[in-house]
């Protein structure tokens, strides 16, 4: 397995809309599986393909917790089927915008349909945390960043931060 650079914002390339897989096989599960070694050793709990620079509909989540067994999952070209009129509140973070975090309101459940590691079609109902997880990976797929949610003073400072870092790493801007 091989541990993948992750694409900062400002990267005009989060903003991409991805492509989903016409099938699963040998070479897609080898991306799964980098995509997994890579947010383990960032360290997170999902990470989409596009946060790679791979615009598929790929993403990858485990939450489990520090004391828990690894249980790592892998969604191919995944979509929201329902979600709850329910609402809850969790500090989100994301390994494209390194060390900022800001309390997020979403759907407390979701339905999932997607294509697994293997090829088959599942589908998926979560709560908690791994429903949190999977909406702020899918919205990734759709170009769409968790700073989205908050207020434009709060996202325009959050892009302006990361701009500049991107400027003294030498890194083109958005």
């Amino acid at each position: 397995m091989t541990i993948k650079p992750i694409v900062l914002l400002p990267d005009p390339v989060l903003r991409k809309k991805s492509e989903d897989f016409e099938q699963v096989d040998e070479s897609v599960r080898k991306l799964a599986d980098d995509m997994l070694e890579t947010m383990y050793d960032a360290p997170g709990i999902g990470l989409a393909g596009i946060q790679i620079g791979v615009p598929r509909n790929i993403v990858v989540v485990d939450c489990s917790g520090d004391d828990e067994e690894k249980a790592p999952m892998v969604f191919f070209n995944p979509k929201i089927l329902a979600s709850s009129d329910e609402r809850s509140v969790y500090e989100e973070g994301c390994l494209s915008i390194p060390d900022y975090y800001a309390e997020v309101e979403r759907p407390a459940s979701v339905t999932v349909d997607y294509v697994d590691y293997y090829g088959a079609r599942q589908t998926i109902e979560a709560d908690g945390i791994l429903a949190t997880c999977l909406q702020h990976e899918i919205d990734h797929l759709n170009g769409v960043l968790f700073i989205d949610y908050l207020s434009k003073l709060k996202r325009d400072m959050v892009i302006r931060k990361f701009t500049k870092l991107a400027k003294s790493r030498g890194q083109p801007a958005m």
